[in-house]
């Protein structure tokens, strides 16, 4: 009972040196390589960036005692950093008292929402979100966060949280472009980019380890941050009009108590909402990719837990919405974390930063974290999906497009919302028209395949339907109405067989449709049959009438249907 919810509980009596060794220096890389991130993304949202760091700390020891990920690193990332700016700029000004506190209020709520779901077993729930629609989504977004991000690296200011809103914004502030930004951020832009293409085969080249050589690749904003803020020191950047972080309260993350205004409350619930799904479906993705790498296991329900109590966490200190990171996450696997305790050893790196060394950050400029942002998200757009979802299904690609489309012109919540429900009404509409053929035997063998696919046999006075779907209120109408219409097209037919090898379920509706099905096909003389019903599905017909009022039999298979109703000759 309490290693299911306690999850540490299963790995920590077996921990060692050898692990502990692992996992510290893992805990190390991690803490040097996200805090231009935790920055940056606290930025994103519109909060302090001393917000990223304090995020950062806590929720990852909470989600290492009960996250069941042993590498997912928990912490402020760009996707919800955008949702949280949007979602907080609807009720505060950013840097206002209210903004700060609308924060916590949206860290609880989403950490509530998670919790809740976890325990409810609710892990599920994400499945309604498509991957297409996913996928455009983050594309969108990416784009979203990158144009963002341009007023950072022009050194001008711009309001909006939709890419219209934020072009149009630029667009008017083009002749106040501050060069001396516009360079700084346009350098630090083009060596992120070059050391993301070309770092990791240079060193490789050199004779570094594959595992060593994307690590030191991935430093790039690391040493960017380090040799920008060095500059800004040096020359007095910050004299010059370049925008600076400036003073990063020290010390620990302080204790906060979210305040109970129920009218935030309710304007903040459904972007919660939002943000612990997208946040669940982003962190459980990674950690499964990752689990099974390593043959470990993850528990989605237990993950919602984790994760919401990490953002509960965040909630009481200091802090903003959390998930697991896609950057973070891979720094720590490559990095060799063995356990959760990396995360432990990388909070406490990051506690120690926090406390002591924030005043190294003072000249930082702005338009280096902007840099790191805008390389960062160029990850989330997702061309090579794209163009595969355009290929191969037109409505699938229907549902991507009006999510990138909405998310680009309206926001984060229109784009996800709508992307949801068309993903929905596809599906419903998929299924309200199941697919179904008319087979035949293929000769010399006990396989039935499609009339119009294959050189089959048939029987003349037999229609053998398959039917490729189960049986639920949006398609039973739609059965009713093929049957009849083929035997229509049949006026000699004097047997019916429903395969139903793909049928998982059939509800009460499309049960009262196998009754109006039976019933009609007695009044033409002609008798029903079933073929191929699964146990699970054949054990709720039999807690019903409708098999003592079938007027033909249930066969095993169709092939038995195909003896027993009259095998012509060979």
């Amino acid at each position: 009972m309490f290693k299911r919810y306690l999850p540490i509980l299963a790995w920590l009596p077996h921990y060692n040196r050898r692990l502990g060794a692992a996992d510290l220096l893992a805990g190390l890389i991690v803490t040097v390589m996200v805090i231009p991130q935790s920055l940056a993304y606290a930025l994103l949202a519109g909060l302090p960036a001393v917000v990223g760091l304090y995020a950062s700390i806590l929720p990852a020891v909470l989600y290492a005692l009960l996250g069941t990920s042993r590498t997912l690193a928990v912490g402020p990332v760009a996707i919800i950093a955008l949702m949280t700016g949007a979602a907080l700029s609807s009720v505060a000004s950013p840097g206002s008292p209210e903004y700060l506190q609308a924060a916590l209020v949206l860290s609880l709520l989403s950490g509530l929402i998670l919790t809740v779901m976890g325990l409810l077993r609710l892990g599920f729930f994400t499945n309604f979100l498509s991957h297409p629609v996913i996928a455009g989504f983050l594309s969108a977004s990416g784009i979203l966060i990158a144009v963002s991000q341009a007023a950072h690296l022009l050194g001008v200011e711009a309001s909006g949280y939709t890419a219209i809103a934020l072009l149009g914004s630029l667009a008017t502030r083009l002749g106040a472009v501050h060069w001396p930004t516009l360079a700084l951020g346009a350098g630090t832009l083009i060596f992120l980019l070059l050391c993301r293409r070309y770092a990791k085969g240079m060193l490789r080249h050199l004779g570094l380890a594959e595992t060593g050589a994307a690590l030191l690749a991935r430093s790039g904003p690391v040493l960017a941050v380090a040799a920008t803020t060095a500059l800004s020191w040096q020359l007095g950047l910050a004299e010059l009009g370049v925008a600076v972080v400036g003073d990063i309260p020290g010390g620990l993350p302080p204790l906060t108590l979210p305040g109970v205004d129920i009218s935030l409350w309710r304007a903040l619930l459904v972007p919660a909402l939002l943000i612990s799904v997208v946040g669940f479906v982003e962190s459980i993705s990674m950690a499964q990719m990752l689990a099974a790498r390593r043959r470990q296991r993850i528990s989605p329900n237990q993950e919602l837990i984790g994760l919401g109590g990490a953002n509960l966490a965040a909630a009481f200190s200091a802090g903003m919405p959390v998930t697991g990171g896609l950057s973070r996450t891979v720094i720590n696997d490559e990095a060799g974390a063995q356990t959760p305790m990396a995360g432990l050893f990388a909070a406490l790196g990051i506690g120690l930063v926090t406390l002591a060394f924030t005043p190294l950050l003072q000249h930082l400029p702005i338009a280096t974290l902007a840099a790191t942002i805008t390389v960062a998200v160029l990850t989330l757009v997702d061309i090579p999906m794209i163009r595969q979802t355009w290929r191969y299904s037109r409505a699938d690609f229907s549902a991507m497009a009006v999510t990138i489309l909405l998310t680009l012109v309206e926001g984060v919540e229109a784009g996800i919302i709508s992307g949801v429900l068309l993903s929905m009404g596809l599906f419903l509409y998929r299924t309200s028209r199941p697919h179904s053929a008319i087979v035949g035997r293929i000769p010399g063998t006990e396989h039935f395949r499609s009339v119009t696919r294959h050189e089959v046999q048939t029987l003349s006075h037999v229609a053998f339907l398959r039917i490729d779907e189960s049986l639920y209120f949006a398609n039973a109408r739609y059965l009713e109405d093929t049957v009849h219409a083929m035997v229509v097209r049949r006026p000699g037919l004097e047997h019916v067989v429903l395969i139903c090898s793909a049928v998982n379920l059939i509800d009460a509706s499309a049960l009262e449709s196998l009754d109006a099905i039976n019933a009609r096909l007695k009044e033409s003389d002609v008798t029903l049959h079933l073929a191929e019903i699964k146990g699970p599905v054949m054990d709720r017909l039999k807690r019903s009438d409708f098999l003592d009022d079938l007027t033909g039999r249930v066969f095993l298979s169709t092939y038995a249907a195909w003896q027993a109703l009259g095998n012509p000759p060979e």
